[in-house]
């Protein structure tokens, strides 16, 4: 990510945090604005160009989201406004504003991340499925019904609009990455945080507690846990939040041994 685009991600955050009227439509708005955006290499360099005034980005923002309520359409004019290092990462900041609304929309006793990473789990379950809405060749309209038809009314409304969004806008990400950067925005909102605990077998609910209390001291905030099942890693648990990798499980103390006896 460039400083250009540090900037500006931090301009748009502060502008979503103080808005006012942002709702689920707001949010499935700007997430719309970055799928239409997207579909247009003219769009995004006329957006991206710093030789082009903010008042012509904004009346052009006018003109093709004027639909959109007055909110939305104010927090894609100050994004444009600002220089973005390219339009790929002006993109990645729409989405990012986009999910962030949306999440700020679901009531309080809607998990939305914990959604998402059932849904991951149901499409990497299923081969057939993951081809489907993993393929660069599939229509969009065709994935999100995928979606639509996989989350139902199992799902909210706000974890079907953003899955919903990204599998129709990968931007070459895969499945798995797409549904932890939607979770990790999405926990961010809460103040939390998102952890990916690799086991042999289910964790019981002890398990769980302890390690979301290790996690929440070693990190200073609460964690929402994804949990992925490997019979691989024999015992223990390999946790990953972020680039960071805790790796306590039998699988890892065993190579480690290994390594060691045939030094």
């Amino acid at each position: 990510m460039g400083s250009a685009t540090r900037s500006a991600l931090e301009s748009a955050r502060a502008q979503l945090a103080a808005s006012t009227g942002i709702d689920l439509a707001a949010g499935e708005q700007l997430l719309v604005a970055a799928r239409t955006i997207g579909s247009s290499t003219q769009l995004t360099s006329a957006l991206t160009d710093c030789s082009v005034e903010p008042e012509a980005k904004a009346e052009l923002i006018g003109s093709i989201f004027g639909g959109f309520t007055a909110p939305a359409r104010a927090l894609l004019e100050g994004m444009v406004a600002n220089r973005w290092s390219s339009g790929d990462e002006l993109l990645a900041g729409i989405e990012e504003i986009g999910i962030r609304a949306v999440a700020q929309s679901a009531p309080a006793s809607v998990e939305v991340e914990s959604e998402l990473f059932a849904f991951g789990r149901a499409v990497a379950s299923d081969a057939e499925l993951e081809l489907a809405i993993g393929s660069k060749r599939g229509e969009a309209e065709g994935k999100l019904s995928l979606v639509q038809s996989l989350l139902g009314r199992a799902a909210s409304p706000q974890t079907i609009a953003i899955a919903g969004h990204l599998v129709q806008q990968p931007r070459g990400r895969r499945i798995g990455a797409l549904v932890r950067h939607g979770a990790a925005l999405v926990a961010d909102v809460a103040g939390k945080g998102v952890a990916t605990v690799t086991v042999a077998q289910p964790l019981t609910d002890a398990q769980r507690d302890a390690i979301s209390a290790s996690l929440e001291r070693r990190y200073g905030r609460a964690f929402t846990l994804d949990q992925v099942i490997d019979p691989a890693v024999i015992g223990g648990a390999r946790v990953q939040v972020g680039d960071e990798v805790i790796d306590g499980s039998v699988a890892a103390r065993l190579t480690e041994l290994k390594l060691r006896l045939a030094g």
